[in-house]
């Protein structure tokens, strides 16, 4: 018995022995091999698992996505957002076709904003590119132009497109409700004038467009249901996360002497001390900026035409980089799989029952009570439509890239958008801890529970 016992303890001691030296030797191999190698990226990515797991904090992979937060953070903050800010103050990029002065066709339409900040006005048709401009009539007389705001910076241009870019087509985005091919009472907005930032728009008209959103077109289904299900209400809340933190980063916080800054106790209480509104924010975020990598190669031959060749020589080689940028590939080469989705015998139906709640969906924002934020609303919705168009085609039909096609309109949507989201990610990163600590809270708990509808 005694040897049996000894026998037993020196056999634990010797598997303790080799324990050790596998653990001294991992330790050495992760120290010393390179960072780029797939050793060190194995360990990264089982890291990366076990503290998504912690809950409390942004770790891990993106919920149905295939770049982890850290990555996103990061290749956002040094790639991304620096390109995005840049791309969108091109002439292409600037101006927006729209239309403001819709019915809506829900319910009347009783929506007052109560500042001067919901309105948008009109400019002189010389401040937009020969191209852009209506060849001939039905154009405003520059002298009945007042501005409804009284200031410079709101203006706002109604001249009629009639004419597109060599190379455009235009067709109808078959996941929205405005008919991109009617140019009825279009007008063009030039939005680095007219900033999606807090209106005044707030009570129950802004709260009924919310809620018919989210409760009649967009429900939430738990965890557990499958991921086609899930990803409208997503999309939404994530949209809705990055309008609510833009209202926050500009708010009007004394109207008597105009002072504009931030208002944090809002960005906390809509955004930051929710994860799942974060979460969805990046989801959103990771979405769209797939649609824009998969459409690649369309957007690099795409005719980026205003009749300034240097400016326009500028955008497309700035478009090149975001589209190809090796840093971007290397981190996160595909941001979310839609190859894995719409498999089963009944996923073409719900695709067209998603598509059809999308287009209802867009169509609410003809009943937006604010000019400014009906603006922005129907910018980010034809952004969501378009990504919606490449990445899930048409009526449940593959669409490869030589048959994508794309409207002038809708790619200007597109890039707005994943800047605003981009944008919105950056502040969440970089302001999200310190606002935390301010109101002394912890994000999780109860909070995580609440649904995204306010």
């Amino acid at each position: 018995m005694v040897k049996s016992d000894n026998g037993k303890k020196r056999r634990v001691n010797q598997w303790s022995w080799i324990f050790l030296v596998a653990a001294i030797v991992l330790v050495i191999a992760v120290v010393f091999v390179p960072r780029n190698s797939s050793v060190t990226s194995l360990v990264h990515r089982i890291k990366s698992c076990y503290c998504s797991q912690e809950g409390l904090k942004y770790h891990g992979l993106v919920e149905d996505c295939c770049c982890d937060y850290e990555t996103v953070d990061r290749i956002n903050l040094v790639v991304l957002h620096p390109l995005l800010e840049q791309i969108v103050k091109h002439p292409f990029f600037r101006y927006f076709k729209v239309k403001l002065w819709c019915d809506c066709p829900f319910w009347p339409d009783d929506g007052m904003c109560r500042l001067r900040d919901c309105s948008v006005c009109e400019c002189p048709e010389n401040e937009f590119p020969e191209t852009f401009r209506k060849p001939y009539g039905n154009v405003l007389s520059s002298d009945n132009l007042v501005c409804q705001e009284g200031k410079p910076q709101a203006t706002v241009d109604r001249t009629i497109d009639a004419k597109s870019f060599k190379g455009w087509i235009e067709v109808d985005n078959p996941w929205t409700n405005d008919d991109e091919t009617d140019q009825a009472e279009m007008t063009y907005v030039n939005l680095q004038l007219n900033p999606e930032r807090y209106t005044g728009y707030t009570g129950p008209s802004a709260r009924r467009i919310w809620d018919a959103i989210y409760l009649e077109n967009c429900q939430q289904y738990p965890s557990g249901e499958c991921q086609e299900k899930r990803i409208l209400y997503k999309l939404i809340s994530g949209l809705h996360s990055s309008i609510s933190i833009h209202i926050g980063a500009e708010y009007l916080l004394d109207e008597k002497i105009n002072m504009w800054g931030q208002n944090q106790s809002l960005m906390y209480d809509r955004v930051l001390k929710h994860p799942d509104r974060v979460r969805n924010l990046y989801f959103a975020f990771l979405f769209v900026l797939r649609s824009v990598t998969k459409a690649a190669d369309y957007l690099e031959e795409a005719d980026y035409d205003t009749g300034n060749p240097l400016e326009d020589l500028n955008t497309q080689l700035m478009m090149k980089k975001l589209l190809y940028d090796h840093k971007l590939q290397a981190a996160c080469p595909k941001p979310f799989d839609e190859a894995k989705l719409w498999k089963g015998q009944s996923e073409p139906e719900l695709m067209k029952q998603i598509q059809s709640q999308f287009k209802n969906i867009s169509a609410i924002m003809d009943c937006v009570g604010c000019e400014k934020c009906r603006l922005w609303g129907k910018l980010q919705i034809l952004g969501l439509g378009t990504a919606l168009k490449i990445l899930f085609s048409v009526n449940g039909d593959e669409l490869s890239a030589p048959h994508l096609q794309l409207q002038r309109n809708e790619v200007i949507a597109l890039i707005n958008l994943l800047h605003r989201l981009s944008e919105s990610v950056k502040m969440v990163h970089e302001m999200g801890p310190s606002i935390d600590k301010i109101f002394g809270k912890i994000i999780g708990g109860p909070s995580d529970q609440i649904t995204h509808q306010i």
